[in-house]
């Protein structure tokens, strides 16, 4: 009788151990879920491509991000269209793979950088 008990005890905690578990995933989903940052393109963007072959070379700081490349389509499931701006060849790509090139604003300051064995020549 009290093996019969301890077995139900012992039961009864494994399934409180699935339930603890499957709370503690939810949590963390919609955790995650509320983190994520979504893009969203417009037609004429310009965007980096992450080039994932990198990742076999040699070289970490090398970056990884290729382009600018521009927008030429958004369609459904998160699908960019690019088209590379030199060579006009046209690719699909996932969203995931895509971020957003921002350049130089036109007004913003040149900054004058002198090395540390130049001396400045002030005349």
């Amino acid at each position: 009788m009290e093996r019969k008990l301890q077995l139900e005890e012992l039961e009864c905690l494994r399934l409180e151990a699935y339930e603890n578990s499957k709370i503690y995933k939810e949590k963390a989903k919609t955790f995650h879920d509320q983190n994520i940052r979504r893009k969203s393109f417009k037609i004429g963007d310009e965007v980096l491509v992450y080039n994932s072959r990198l990742r076999l070379m040699l070289g970490k700081l090398r970056s990884r991000w290729d382009g600018p490349f521009i927008v030429v389509d958004v369609k459904p499931y998160g699908v960019v269209e690019v088209v590379h701006p030199i060579n006009g060849t046209r690719f699909n790509i996932n969203g995931y793979r895509v971020k957003p090139y921002h350049t130089q604003p036109k007004h913003a300051k040149e900054l004058e950088i002198f090395l540390l064995g130049e001396v400045p020549n002030d005349q």
